[in-house]
C-alpha cells in the first residue's frame, strides 16, 4: 500500500525546501528527482511540489507514459478525478 502524503507535504518536496523533487499526476505521487530536466525544480513552465493533473492534461507535448520512468512513492491525500 503506497503512503499517503498531503499536499502541504508534497509542496515541500519542490527542489528548494528539500531534496527531493516529486510532482503528482492523477493522483499518484512520483519522485523525479535523477531527472536532468527537473534539477532546479521546474520543467519549462511546470513547477515541482505540486498536482500536474490539470495542467498536463491541457498543454503537455507527451502522454502520462513519460511517468513510467519514474518510482511512485506515495498517493496524493485526498485526491478526486474532475468531472468532464
Amino acid at each position: 500500500m503506497l503512503t499517503e502524503y498531503t499536499r502541504a507535504q508534497l509542496a515541500l518536496r519542490n527542489g528548494q525546501d528539500r531534496d527531493e523533487i516529486w510532482v503528482a499526476y492523477l493522483g499518484l505521487i512520483y519522485d523525479v528527482s535523477r531527472s536532468r530536466l527537473w534539477r532546479r525544480g521546474n520543467h519549462y513552465e511546470h513547477w515541482a511540489g505540486q498536482d500536474l493533473t490539470k495542467e498536463l492534461q491541457q498543454d503537455a507535448p507527451h502522454t502520462q507514459h513519460v511517468f513510467d520512468n519514474f518510482p511512485v512513492i506515495g498517493r496524493l491525500k485526498d485526491w478526486l478525478p474532475k468531472a468532464s
